[in-house]
């Protein structure tokens, strides 16, 4: 049966995924999709739940313990009776004690709260470490899923390109048999047309990896064939209407590493605090009750008198005293000679607990004089990290200043390559044509053909790197403000 669930559920999860493919997907559903499934983000997942744990544990520590603590001993030879405090010789005797100690502190320097105070600090800290993953993951698979489109276009592009070639070899074909062009410029375009089918070879390799690599940025499995939905891009002149300083500024409220480097400065305080609690005195309230057993306590037992009928007439006289007790095994019963003789039975269990039982409450006080040192040892430490996690919230605000300042740069820059290139392209198209007309009707050589339709190739791969470039760089300038990070 378990058999037939886990087959069924295979083939429902091939069928969403088939499904998925045929549809493609959206930059949104790639982001959900590695958020979901990213390893570095469930490895954070449980690192934010480990640090909740020492959260609470810490909490917990206010609260008062309980423990129960017991043992059974057996005792041969000369020994002493742990309820009568009395030499025993020569004999074997059983013992048990039982406790039930209770305690909680009442005041340790605020060394409890102050590490309650850290770890809710960490605690924090460690959630916004897993934002900063998740951030990395999300411009990672904006990274790869802008390279995807960035390879698709080219591929068309080199498409567009051989196409162009095949029908100019067409009209090549036909004018070289009417004898109006030589033999030799058919030649050059069907050396042409395998350079430009290289060409769509290479972009589309290019393309297959792309799609690859952003497959496994989302860990899909390895036999789903993924493919994206092309959004709807239009490039408009973009003025930036804030400078590097302002976007910086919004940075350092918005980006979860810089809030992670503050809280983990916050976390060394306290635990700067919660050290130089341990010079403080200590006091913990007790309090608890304590019972015993030994079968080496013993109580007398009363006689069971027998009496025989005198000889010489009168009242009956004592033959002997029989004594009955219980030795642990069973009820026993013995003949004494003599009224003198004693005997003694172990005293029941539930009576020995009870008439053993003490209460006791009581305060502890530790005063801390002298422990070689290690709680100034353990202070400066704590000193120390708080200096390093000081320098750490430095570091963390100027590698944003220093990140968010070379993407405003690259923003400048894409914006002014982009639209060079697009007027290169108004250019190249212009040339080519007025080339190719010049071609057809043979008042130009081949060479200076093919060098005009490789510029405008050139050119226009070159748009559509510098067309990508921009969106992305300004999507990295979006990302540090906190705006939606899609292409709509």
């Amino acid at each position: 049966m378990k058999i037939k669930l886990i087959i069924v559920f295979v083939m429902f999860s091939s069928l969403v995924l088939g499904q998925k493919d045929e549809e493609g997907w959206t930059l949104q559903e790639c982001i959900d999709y590695a958020l979901e499934n990213n390893l570095d983000v469930q490895r954070g997942r449980l690192t934010v739940q480990s640090a909740d744990i020492d959260l609470q544990q810490s909490k917990r520590a206010l609260l008062p313990d309980a423990n129960i603590t017991g043992d059974y001993s057996w005792n041969w030879g000369r020994s002493i009776d742990p309820t009568t405090n009395l030499f025993v010789d020569n004999q074997r005797i059983v013992t048990s004690n039982g406790t039930f100690l209770s305690s909680i502190p009442v005041f340790n320097g605020f060394n409890l709260r102050n590490t309650i105070k850290q770890n809710q600090s960490s605690f924090e800290a460690i959630q916004k470490d897993l934002e900063t993953t998740k951030n990395n993951v999300v411009l990672n698979v904006i990274t790869l899923y802008t390279n995807v489109l960035f390879n698709r276009e080219l591929l068309e592009n080199s498409k567009k390109q051989l196409n162009s070639t095949e029908q100019q070899l067409e009209r090549t074909s036909r004018q070289v048999e009417a004898g109006a062009l030589p033999k030799a410029n058919l030649l050059d375009l069907l050396a042409q047309e395998a350079t430009n089918e290289l060409n769509v070879v290479t972009s589309e390799n290019n393309y297959k990896l792309s799609k690859i690599q952003l497959k496994q940025a989302l860990q899909l499995p390895p036999e789903t064939n993924i493919d994206i939905i092309v959004p709807e891009i239009n490039v408009e002149e973009n003025l930036l209407d804030v400078t590097a300083l302002e976007v910086y500024e919004i940075a350092l409220n918005n980006m979860p590493e810089i809030q992670s480097a503050d809280l983990n400065k916050e976390s060394s305080e306290w635990a700067v605090k919660a050290a130089k609690g341990n010079l403080y005195p200590s006091v913990t309230l007790r309090a608890g009750f304590t019972t015993r057993y030994s079968d080496g306590s013993q109580q007398p037992v009363a006689f069971d008198d027998v009496f025989i009928d005198n000889p010489n007439g009168g009242d009956q006289v004592q033959l002997y005293n029989r004594v009955v007790f219980d030795d642990g095994t069973g009820i026993q019963a013995i003949d004494l000679p003599s009224r003198n003789a004693s005997a003694f039975e172990t005293i029941p269990v539930s009576d020995q607990l009870d008439d053993n039982l003490s209460r006791f409450i009581q305060f502890n006080l530790r005063i801390p004089i002298f422990n070689r040192f290690q709680t100034r040892a353990g202070i400066q430490q704590a000193v120390i990290n708080q200096d390093r996690a000081a320098i750490n919230v430095k570091d963390a605000k100027y590698q944003l200043w220093q990140t968010i300042e070379q993407a405003y740069i690259d923003v400048e820059a894409a914006s002014k390559s982009y639209y060079a290139s697009l007027k290169q392209v108004e250019a190249r198209e212009e040339s080519f044509r007025i080339t190719k007309q010049r071609y057809e009707l043979g008042a130009l050589n081949f060479i200076d053909y093919q060098i005009a339709e490789n510029d405008l190739f050139q050119s226009q791969s070159d748009l559509v790197r510098a067309k990508y470039d921009y969106i992305f760089r300004l999507k990295i300038l979006d990302f540090y403000q906190g705006k939606p990070l899609n292409f709509n």
